[in-house]
């Protein structure tokens, strides 16, 4: 049994790693996907297209080891939650695809354009259904039996509307930070000008998102608002709010990494408060991870191969940005 208790928190662990991995690497070039139209045509959308080139498809393979990781470790979260949100994630993954072909295409020919489109279309796209997913888990889900109870459309409502906005921002929030970072001339000064823009955005967004979530669900409202939950709860937005003014207060000082730093710190402190929300819950107030885990000889199984691929994804990621570290230009391939 107690074997058993530690794997589930372990696989839990895993996952929420690899899903926090995710949103911190793609979502920078899913931002600058977002910011493409706003950037100028030709050197700096090249320029912006560059930065990003050697590592975007690599940021992808999270998204892989946190969904595959869901379906192995917790089938029964897997096999409730996917039907209701087959939708947005259908449209996720087309969005992928449009802009992982955007990619390749622009390059190649005479109407650089319309793969500018398809690239700025495939982003916000992608951005905005898992931003509509993370808020279809956190508003509830219909459970009949073991399985999904609900209709084809619940996954839409105010609610993940508001929380697919919320992280088309913060996308676009970590491109801007991205670039400021990698660019340099009239990029750079560019991207500081719509960090600006995004980081009101973002605190916007966050502070409605927090001000939502707990009147969704009973237990949140006692997390949040009410004692003892609120005393372990308040360290998170006081927090927040500190790494919005220093952020700003980066941004004043025409500071290049720590802009993306203080970002990447709140959406980190955002992933707590989303914690918080819901442990142990996969499907709040349903489903927990107890309840979800797979048995205990398959999440040891699974284990050893995770033990052996993570080590190799983060040495390959890590050379990765090391190789292509340092400003960027507008020549090459992409």
């Amino acid at each position: 049994m107690g074997i058993s208790f530690d794997l589930t928190v372990v696989w839990a662990g895993i996952i929420a790693f690899a899903v926090f991995a995710y949103v911190a690497m793609d979502g920078f070039d899913l931002g600058i996907g977002i910011l493409f139209p706003a950037l100028t045509k030709g050197n700096d959308r090249n320029s912006a297209m560059n930065s990003i080139a050697p590592v975007w498809d690599g940021n992808e393979t999270w998204l892989i080891l946190g969904g595959g990781g869901l379906l192995a470790a917790f089938p029964l979260a897997y096999a409730v939650i996917m039907p209701a949100v087959y939708v947005p994630v259908i449209l996720m993954l087309l969005g992928l695809v449009f802009r992982g072909v955007a990619f390749e295409f622009r390059g190649r020919t005479t109407h650089p354009w319309r793969w500018d489109v398809a690239f700025f279309g495939g982003s916000i796209t992608a951005a905005f259904a898992q931003g509509v997913i993370l808020g279809s888990i956190l508003q509830g889900i219909v459970v009949t039996g073991r399985g999904y109870g609900g209709g084809w459309w619940d996954w839409l409502s105010p609610f993940t509307c508001l929380t697919g906005a919320a992280v088309v921002t913060g996308y676009a929030l970590l491109g801007a930070c991205w670039l400021i970072w990698r660019a340099e001339g009239n990029l750079q000064a560019r991207a500081y000008r719509l960090a600006w823009l995004a980081g009101i955005g973002t605190i916007v967004a966050v502070v409605a998102v927090s001000a939502a979530t707990p009147f969704l669900k009973t237990a949140y409202y006692h997390r949040w608002l009410t004692a003892p939950g609120i005393y372990y709860a308040a360290p998170v937005p006081i927090l927040a709010g500190i790494t919005g003014l220093l952020f700003f207060r980066a941004i004043g000082r025409k500071a290049e990494l720590m802009p993306f730093l203080l970002t990447l710190a709140l959406f980190a402190l955002s992933y707590v408060g989303l914690a918080i929300s819901m442990f142990p819950y996969l499907v709040p107030g349903q489903i927990t991870i107890y309840q979800a885990a797979a048995p205990a000889s398959s999440q040891i199984f699974m284990l050893v191969g995770v033990a052996i691929m993570v080590p190799i994804i983060l040495a390959y990621t890590g050379y990765a940005y090391w190789l292509f570290r340092g400003k960027v230009g507008h020549e090459g391939y992409h």
